[in-house]
């Protein structure tokens, strides 16, 4: 199946052994094409996977590397970008080579995605950040990525925080009159919103009619769940403030930008056709059963210029089923529980750049 097929796969509606048919070799060729074009992956492959061409298995690598190395499948010269994830200064942060054509599949298949959650049409959107927030166009982290990415999918992009993070009240109050009866689209990483945006907004008495609105939120909630916010209680002082806002948080990471799994109405993430996730021991890294916890592996046929498409995060989770889901998507759904114990935290909207 070549990239043109894929791409116009319906994003929710196969079953799992219509997808299977394909993912597997797709994600083998993948596996192939990266071990020819990247001396280091091929060095990490002949390492951990000594019998890799005769046992048929994916390898597998740690996002972790992306933080010591810069793996690319591609020359110096295919570079366009390098996206970064965020991270303290005490934190080594992951590099991300992309060249034009990862790009443009990474676009192609958020738009995919994205649809299906806020429609075709561009709605007025209002980000939970400031302007500033997008720097170096060649080297930028995760909150840029975020952003830009999903700007694609508003107009009258509206910033409702300055640049030190307090809320822009006067922009705010602009937007809401001035679209207020329209369907809108807001956009914010998921520890921003509740610091400078819901607490600020309660701390100061201040609501928004925003009936009308769709959320989409991601990162950060390691730092919510230490200060005990859960996700039922994020989304009911959302709509404190805001009022009975549609609130989606999704799953994603700069590492495997594009197909992003988004949080259906039932409180589950959901597997879009271009990517799959496999829940590995946290004792001997084998596949666990549906419904037992273990670490989260994510795997995408959308990385080509770097080694990405077979990754084992830092992350917990557990998969409740696939196919099967009360929302009516087919395909694996999931929960994300949160950090090993032991990695380092993993960046993105947890801190300000």
């Amino acid at each position: 199946m070549n990239w043109d097929e894929l791409i116009n796969l319906p994003v929710y509606q196969l079953e799992a052994d219509k997808k299977g048919a394909f993912f597997q070799d797709a994600l083998m060729k993948l596996s192939k094409h990266h071990y020819q074009h990247s001396d280091e992956y091929q060095a990490i492959v002949d390492a951990l996977y000594p019998d890799y061409f005769s046992s048929g298995k994916i390898p597998t690598i740690a996002v972790q590397l992306f933080k010591h190395h810069l793996l690319k499948s591609v020359s110096d010269d295919e570079i366009f970008k390098i996206t970064t994830s965020s991270g303290t200064t005490s934190q080594q942060v992951s590099r991300v080579v992309l060249d034009k054509g990862n790009i443009s599949r990474q676009q192609k298949v958020l738009v995919k995605i994205v649809q299906q959650w806020l429609g075709k049409k561009r709605l007025p959107m209002l980000i939970i950040d400031h302007p500033n927030v997008i720097k170096d166009k060649f080297l930028y982290s995760a909150r840029g990525v975020g952003i830009q990415g999903l700007s694609l999918f508003g107009h009258h992009h509206t910033y409702a925080l300055n640049e030190d993070m307090s809320l822009n009240i006067d922009a705010i109050e602009a937007f809401v009159n001035q679209y207020k009866d329209e369907k809108i689209f807001v956009f914010g990483f998921t520890f921003i919103i509740w610091q400078h945006f819901i607490q600020a907004l309660l701390a100061t008495n201040q609501h928004f009619n925003l009936s009308n609105a769709v959320i989409l939120h991601s990162g950060g909630w390691k730092k919510l769940q230490n200060i005990a916010v859960s996700n039922d209680k994020f989304k009911q002082s959302l709509q404190k403030v805001l009022g009975q806002v549609q609130v989606h948080n999704f799953y994603g990471m700069v590492e495997q930008t594009g197909a992003i799994y988004v949080e259906c109405e039932s409180g589950y993430l959901h597997c879009p056709v271009w990517s799959d996730v496999i829940i590995r021991s946290k004792k001997d890294l084998s596949i666990e059963k549906n419904g037992n916890e273990g670490i989260i592996q994510v795997n995408s046929l959308l990385p080509t210029s770097y080694p990405g498409h077979a990754l084992l995060t830092e992350d917990l989770g557990v998969i409740f089923g696939e196919d099967n889901c009360s929302c009516g998507r087919k395909g694996k759904y999931f929960h994300v529980n949160g950090r090993l114990a032991k990695a380092e935290t993993r960046g993105c909207s947890d801190t300000q750049s």
